[in-house]
């Protein structure tokens, strides 16, 4: 698959951010169980920081530590509508690449199976960017995304394969509604196609140096590749 710099943000829209405003409700059913990684980084934060998901999907990691404050985002508003339940935190429907948020002003951040959307390299960096430009000086960021190295897992890929592929998301059709005469979302099965960049060992840790960024740690867990990583004190923006 080759897509270019001029494609990206249309092809996005197509290929992801359209798809999962029409699967939003579904795939929430589906995302309930905290990742313990992720849950292990949210814990071990210090009492009242303030932070940001970004890329939040249905929420579920708003609520892990009670006694931070996130700002959960989204480019789905039907995904961003159903993060909202998870009060008292705030959810604002935003783009990775065009942040609402002042420079600098968070304790930490965290986005979970997001940058692996990004269809070119420069948005991938772009996005990094942007992410590492919300920290404050010391501030952390988890990020994780899908690896190409999944010979254990049930799809299978493995070094050497294309790292740009179509992921199919299948929403089941009712057997009742078909019976009925095929209501809206009746009895057939219906497939979404999302676009996914699979990363190779160390490509994520690259990317994150070409933002700006350092890595303190990270690895493979679960077919995903993780760092955590904070911006490099040559790199921090002074403020007025």
């Amino acid at each position: 698959m080759d897509v270019d710099q001029a494609k990206g943000e249309t092809y996005e829209e197509e290929h992801v951010h359209g798809v999962y405003e029409q699967i939003a409700s579904h795939f929430s059913s589906t995302r309930y169980k905290p990742w313990p990684i992720i849950e292990r980084f949210l814990r071990d934060l210090p009492n009242g920081s303030i932070g940001l998901d970004i890329g939040c999907g249905n929420g579920k990691y708003l609520s892990v530590n009670p006694n931070i404050f996130i700002v959960g985002s989204d480019r789905s508003s039907n995904l961003a509508t159903i993060s909202k339940r998870h009060a008292p935190h705030s959810v604002v429907v935003a783009d990775l690449l065009h942040l609402p948020h002042p420079p600098h002003a968070f304790d930490f951040a965290i986005s979970i199976a997001v940058v692996h959307h990004l269809s070119t390299p420069e948005r991938r960096v772009e996005a990094l960017e942007s992410i590492l430009q919300t920290l404050r000086p010391g501030g952390k960021v988890l990020i994780t995304v899908w690896a190409l190295e999944q010979e254990s897992s049930r799809r299978g890929w493995s070094e050497g394969d294309d790292q740009d592929v179509m992921v199919p998301w299948v929403m089941r059709g009712s057997k009742k509604a078909a019976a009925r005469g095929g209501e809206v979302g009746g009895g057939e099965d219906r497939v979404f196609n999302r676009y996914y960049h699979l990363y190779r060992r160390g490509e994520l840790e690259g990317i994150v140096e070409r933002a700006g960024g350092e890595v303190v740690e990270g690895g493979w867990e679960r077919d995903n590749w993780w760092v955590v990583a904070r911006l490099r004190a040559s790199t921090v923006l002074l403020i007025d």
